[in-house]
Order: structure tokens, then sequence, then C-alpha cells
């Protein structure tokens, strides 16, 4: 049975709707409290450390996962004892509370600098590579798993692999089997839902313009520059690129058991009814609806184009990890698209909720 790794948000009803589907939950994942950001998001807001004790308490039986997963941070912190100890004392202190049992990292300069001024407490702290690392090989899990334990922390128990793998059921195969002979208890995790682009050519820069961003260097301005330079703008000339996205329907899951053992699902900066839309999704196996409206990265384009997920063909994951990716030899996606898909009418938006409000 597929389990999941969740985003986590200190909301009360939220925390009750995960504690009731805990027997499918392997982890949650969350942005530490405080104002400062170590996660690769933009825009989420800041939480209490009590608050955020308090309603990790209320899912238990799962495991607990800070993430520090920015693509890297402003040069001085690695040497800012100060800033070192103040993040490990928050790290320490969730995990006395018992609601810690690992970081999710990208930046290894960090890795270090942590296990340098608290090397106790890392040493009892898994240390995961995020989806950002890239993981597209045994040879890789061979490596992030030797550089995590050089570092000072405890290997990962779990690895998540690079979205692209999801449509490369094959490699993805002797990937598995090589880690059953060598790490029989390490878990594999796929990617879910996060709609990207396939083989993103934007993705490397766009984790570091969120990262500079963060370091309060400079403004935030990823959204401009993928309507004007980037995916937005790709995917307003190729709209079937969205059918080429590395996304796991929730129909296709029975496809990956024993490829995989957990499926990450993310989507935190959509809000808890987004978050409560896919998990049931994924939970169910099915989804009758806007397949878009599942997808994190492509969310926005849910309100423009309606793609009818139920319409699709029985064999559309076997068809697209089959594929030679040579689209302008093929015309698959664009006329499955054209028989599942419609566009969206026009609605106005409720200017209460622009942020523009005095």
């Amino acid at each position: 049975m597929m389990l999941f790794d969740v985003p986590f948000l200190p909301d009360a009803g939220y925390a009750e709707f995960l504690r009731a589907r805990s027997p499918r939950l392997h982890s949650l994942h969350f942005r530490l409290a405080g104002e400062m950001r170590l996660d690769s998001r933009h825009g989420v807001d800041a939480i209490g450390e009590e608050e955020l004790q308090d309603r990790l308490r209320e899912v238990p039986g799962v495991r607990k996962y800070a993430l520090l997963n920015s693509r890297f941070y402003s040069p001085g912190r690695y040497f800012d004892d100060a800033f070192l100890r103040e993040l490990t004392a928050g790290l320490a202190r969730l995990a006395e509370a018992g609601q810690l049992d690992g970081v999710v990292f990208a930046d290894h300069y960090l890795l270090q600098g942590l296990a340098d001024v608290a090397p106790g407490l890392c040493a009892g702290l898994e240390a995961v590579p995020s989806a950002n690392c890239l993981v597209d090989s045994f040879e890789g899990i061979v490596a992030w798993r030797h550089y995590v334990a050089a570092a000072g922390f405890r290997p990962p128990a779990k690895i998540i692999l690079d979205r692209n793998l999801n449509r490369s059921l094959s490699r993805l195969g002797e990937i598995a089997a090589r880690c059953r002979k060598r790490y029989p208890d390490l878990v594999l995790t796929l990617l879910g839902n996060e709609g990207c682009l396939l083989r993103c050519p934007f993705k490397l820069a766009h984790d570091a313009h969120i990262a500079l961003a963060n370091t309060g260097l400079a403004a935030e301005r990823c959204g401009s520059l993928n309507d004007s330079l980037g995916c937005r703008r790709y995917l307003a000339a190729h709209p079937e690129a969205v059918l080429q996205s590395p996304l796991i329907r929730p129909e296709d899951l029975g496809r990956y058991g024993g490829l995989a053992g957990v499926v990450k699902l993310c989507g935190r900066t959509l809000g808890v009814a987004f978050l409560q839309r896919v998990i049931d999704a994924y939970l169910a196996g099915a989804y009758a609806g806007n397949l878009l409206s599942l997808a994190d990265t492509t969310d926005w384009l849910a309100e423009q184009m309606y793609v009818a997920n139920e319409l699709l063909p029985a064999d559309f994951l076997e068809r697209l990890a089959g594929c030679d990716r040579v689209c302008s030899a093929c015309s698959y996606c664009r006329k499955v698209l054209a028989g599942c898909s419609k566009k969206q009418p026009l609605r106005l938006k409720d200017w209460r909720q622009q942020g523009n409000v005095a």
C-alpha cells in the first residue's frame, strides 16, 4: 500500500484532517517557526514555535521533517555562530518534544555548519536530500548517503527521487531493485503532484531566484519572470506540455507499486483547501475533475483550462513512459489534450482578495 509524505500547516482543522488519515501517512514536512526564511518557498507566513509544536502533536505516529531546503543561503550565515546555534536550538526543542525526526536539505554547506555546532543533536537527526537535489541514480543515492553521514547526520531513511524518473519506469525499476539489495530498509519516495515541465529548463535558476529573495538581497520576481520569460509563457504556446509533466495521476499510483513506497505531495503555499483536495484524491486513487487543480506549480493554469482527468486514456502513463520525448515527431499529447480539455470561462476575481485593500 502506497504511503504519503504531505505538507503540514499549523491549522487546527487541517491537523484533525491529517490525524484521521494518519494510517496512510508516512511523514509530514513543514517550515520552521520564526521569521527566518530557510525553506524553498517564498511568501509563507511565519508561525510561532509553541503553535507549531502543539499542532504537530495532534498528528502522532508519523515521521516529521523540518524544511531547510533553500537552494543556498547568504554566505555569511555559514560562519555566523549565533545564527547556527539559534537554528540548532530550535531543532533541539522540536526533537526534545518528540516532534522531529530529521531535516530536508539542499545546501550541504549549511548541513555541515549545523553539525559542527551541534554534533550530538545532528547525529540523531536524519538529513534527507531535497527533491531539488535531483537524485536520479543508484550511484547518486550511495553518494548522498555517504556525504550525509560524513557531515555528522544520520543517513536518510528515505530518498526523494528526481521527479523526471516518474516517466522513466525502466530506470526507476533498476534503481529500486538495486536499493532492495543494498539498502533493504530505505524508502524510495516519488514527487507526486508538482506538475512542473518535464526536465524543466528553468528549474535550477528558479530555485536560485527563490533563495536569493529569501536572503533579502533581491526582490522576489519569480511570478513576473515565469510570465514573461519562463514556464507560463512556454505553456501558453505549448499547452500539451501539461500532459508531458512528470505529475503522477491518482489513478496511476498502482503502477508504482514495488518501485517506491512513498509519494510526496506538495502545495503548502496554496492553503488547506487545496491540500485536502489533493490528499483525498491520492488516497482514493481516483479523481474526477480538472487534473490541473491537483498540480502545485500549474494551479494558476486551472483557472484558464479544464483538463478532465477521467477522460484521459487508460494507457496514458504507459504511452508517455515509453515515448522517446521527440515531441516534434509526435502528436499524441496534442490529440489527447484536444479530446479531454476545454477553456475555462472568464471569471472576475473578488477585488477584496487581491492584496491591495487598505
